[in-house]
């Protein structure tokens, strides 16, 4: 029976992960700061599924609640064979508009509690020569908007830097980087995102499933949908001067670094 972890597990792209999970019948532990929320779609899973569910409820940007999820994550007696670092949040506004402790707590989810549970999850699973990483990135990470941007560009870059230190191991690790996707995630940063058209945004269902193929695959770099391929693909070549000026609408007051979770 295989045991997948996922962080951020009771809203957006987390819980899509989740309940496709469920349904292919790997047993979970669910990772989210709101206890009520991750007892609630444990039991919604169990009774569905026939999974086992474990709740682990835990705030990333505090260092020893991190800690218990990691010692979850390299478990011995109890493997998990896919993590899925998926928690993370934006902040509205500009990075300097924020208050530095508003900041610290934004990189401690988005990028040392990946840092951290990688680490765990990579040690564990090599040791066992089996399991897979998937840590949600964002087409954010290639372009050059704030803190949010930067602290995806090192999830990415420390997913691909793994797989490699891992090739051959028989341990995977995707990087998932989507854009714009209709999940609570611009709503709870207080963002409208009304202007933007209907054809930018991904449903998230279908980029989970997506997601979960190309980990099966191996793949290092998931983009899903064609426009953000193309997006991404582009970003790589365009020279950074030009990125550097085209991402600078997102550093408007009324704006959000994030794209979507």
């Amino acid at each position: 029976m295989t045991t997948s972890l996922v962080t951020g597990a009771t809203a957006g792209i987390g819980r899509e992960f989740a309940l496709q999970l469920a349904a292919r019948g790997d047993d979970l532990v669910l990772v989210a700061r709101d206890l009520a929320r991750l007892e609630a779609l444990a039991a919604e899973l169990r009774a569905a599924h026939g999974v086992d569910v474990e709740v682990l409820p835990a705030d990333l940007t505090d260092r020893r609640a991190l800690g218990a999820v990691a010692e979850r994550v390299a478990s011995t007696e109890r493997p998990v064979d896919l993590v899925v670092n998926n928690a993370g949040f934006s902040l509205k506004g500009s990075f300097l508009e924020h208050d530095i402790t508003q900041e610290e707590a934004q990189f401690d989810v988005l990028a040392r509690a990946v840092l951290v549970l990688s680490h765990a999850a990579g040690r564990a699973m090599r040791e066992r020569g089996r399991g897979a990483i998937v840590n949600v990135s964002s087409v954010a990470s290639f372009i050059a908007s704030g803190a949010y941007s930067a602290s995806k560009s090192y999830v990415t870059v420390l997913s691909e830097g793994l797989a490699s230190e891992l090739a051959g191991s028989g341990v995977t690790v995707t990087a998932l980087c989507p854009g714009f996707t209709h999940t609570e995630f611009h709503q709870r940063a207080d963002v409208d995102m009304s202007r933007l058209p209907e054809f930018v945004w991904l449903d998230a269902p279908r980029l989970v499933r997506d997601a979960l193929a190309d980990v099966a695959k191996g793949k290092v770099v998931s983009v899903p949908s064609p426009l953000y391929k193309a997006a991404v693909a582009a970003l790589r070549v365009i020279p950074r001067p030009l990125v550097r000026a085209t991402s600078r609408s997102a550093h408007r007051p009324s704006s959000v670094a994030g794209t979507g979770r």
